[in-house]
């Protein structure tokens, strides 16, 4: 009975405090005109709290049973979160709900919203469950590997669908405000049951969110409310510590605002953070230095696979001058020596990624040196994985890959599991179009390795991965980890102290 199954859904608002009991007959007539009902009835039966998917999927069944959605990926998904929707408190009463929980303490409203961004289903907890997760102790620390299996492989159907779909610009991107209580449609996901917060930052009205799809805890948006792009720039110093004066016990970064180096959304400004420790926050200090011109800000190079310089200070405004400093510093500079150069034909390559984060009262700021040069040989990008890792990683590093998180493609998940039982049965690997691309470093690892069993299959073949994944960030370094890049680096540390 289809009654059953939505009565469970109502319970569940009701368990999880996202309707009150006086909100039941209101609900209870929305669910009937989505499904199309004319009479209302329940076995009565006490329906026990489950999780959120199993509750959903009956419904969405049901739906499709009755041609009221087609059975496609994506319009299941636009069907259950306009279910979700309905359970969904409005703007005001979640803002209500934060500022109480943050007078308690921000990590209080955090954990609140966390858990209610969780409970709506917006942030997929089943899904993300799928991803896979390992670590691989790395010279620079212990990196985290991981599959994104969470995101749904798009349906033919829907591609095709989306192709003569009508075009819209509303919302104009993912990330602007409009999206909140959006339904939705076969190029843009719906958005019934996001409900951002409220943040101002530099004076500006900002938002957060969570990640749908979060890759580490927490995992969290804030964006400017204006659709604008992404700029590095002296400002963005501030935005971040605004934001580290709002959520102390988060970090806080941004990707870079240059292509190939950037993120997927450069048109409109927003930062990523969350309440989570990367293997760079670990990652001590290997080289110090004194700016002349800003004593009470600790700088150094960090002991990491990319280029990154570490500033630390007390003194807010300080470490924002400083970190301003580096940047136009870093924007005009070139060393040929190490195919460094800010510019070609008027087009600018150097930029960076900077992140922060609060150790008591002690803001840190990491810039992490990009440049997103590229060259015949390398189209991709200059610093960029080189072409003997693409069968593992061929996409861009971003912010969360710099830091130490790998986010591999979800191919791999049936890909390895196919090398593994190719290795294993000694099958040819370049006959299987899932082990093609891998066959060479199969190869390799069997040598290296020649106790590879099914004992101990897995385990090495996460710590390869784990070995590409650190090569990759090396491959991203704009200075090389070996002595001419040492050397280089410290040329550019020594051209900030002359002036």
């Amino acid at each position: 009975m289809i009654c059953d199954e939505i009565q469970k859904l109502m319970d569940y608002g009701l368990q999880n405090d996202l309707i009150q009991p006086e909100d039941r007959y209101v609900v209870q007539n929305q669910y009937m005109e989505i499904f199309q009902l004319n009479d209302w009835q329940t076995s009565g039966d006490a329906s026990s709290k489950t999780e959120i998917d199993a509750i959903l999927q009956p419904l969405i069944d049901y739906a499709c049973a009755q041609h009221l959605i087609p059975d496609t990926s994506a319009s299941r998904d636009l069907f259950d979160t306009r279910l979700m929707g309905v359970l969904t408190p409005m703007p005001r009463e979640v803002m209500a709900s934060f500022r109480k929980h943050y007078a308690v303490s921000p990590k209080a409203a955090t954990s609140w919203y966390y858990a209610f961004s969780q409970n709506l289903n917006y942030v997929r907890r089943g899904r993300i469950a799928k991803d896979l997760k390992w670590t691989y102790a790395s010279e620079y620390g212990t990196l985290d590997i991981t599959i994104n299996r969470s995101k749904p492989e798009k349906d033919p159907r829907d591609i095709a669908a989306a192709k003569s779909a009508k075009a819209s610009a509303y919302p104009k991107c993912q990330l602007c405000p409009e999206n909140a209580g959006f339904a939705g449609n076969l190029k843009q996901p719906a958005r019934q049951n996001l409900r951002p917060v409220s943040l101002q930052i530099q004076g500006e009205p900002w938002q957060l969110q969570y990640s749908p799809y979060g890759y580490y805890h927490e995992h969290c948006i804030v964006f400017n409310e204006k659709h604008t792009a992404m700029k590095i720039d002296a400002a963005v110093f501030e935005k971040l510590f605004d934001v580290l004066d709002i959520l102390p016990h988060y970090f806080i970064g941004s990707n870079a605002d240059l292509p190939i180096v950037g993120g997927s959304i450069l048109s409109h400004e927003h930062f990523q953070d969350g309440n989570y420790t990367f293997a760079m926050a670990k990652a001590p200090i290997e080289k110090y230095y004194v700016l002349p011109q800003f004593p009470n800000v600790q700088v150094g190079i960090v002991k990491w696979p990319m280029s990154v310089i570490r500033l630390q200070s007390s003194n807010r405004s300080m470490l924002a001058a400083a970190c301003s400093k580096i940047l136009e510093k870093w924007r005009t500079y070139s060393d040929a020596s190490v195919q460094i150069l800010a510019s070609t034909d008027g087009v600018p390559h150097n930029t960076i990624t900077p992140i922060a984060r609060m150790h008591g009262s002690t803001y840190e700021c990491d810039l992490v040196l990009r440049n997103n040069r590229t060259t015949e040989e390398r189209p991709l990008g200059l610093f960029h994985p080189n072409p003997s890792l693409y069968h593992i990683k061929k996409e861009n590093i971003g912010l969360i890959e710099v830091m130490g998180l790998a986010v591999l493609p979800s191919r791999l998940a049936v890909e390895l599991d196919a090398v593994r039982t190719a290795m294993l049965s000694g099958a040819d690997l370049t006959a299987n179009p899932l082990t093609a691309s891998h066959a060479d470093w199969a190869v390799s690892i069997l040598k290296q390795h020649p106790e590879f069993s099914v004992e101990n299959a897995w385990y090495i073949l996460h710590a390869e991965v784990g070995k590409v994944f650190e090569q990759v960030l090396l491959d991203a370094g704009v200075f090389r980890r070996n002595e001419t890049g040492k050397a280089a680096f410290v040329r550019f540390m020594e051209s900030l102290l002359e002036e």
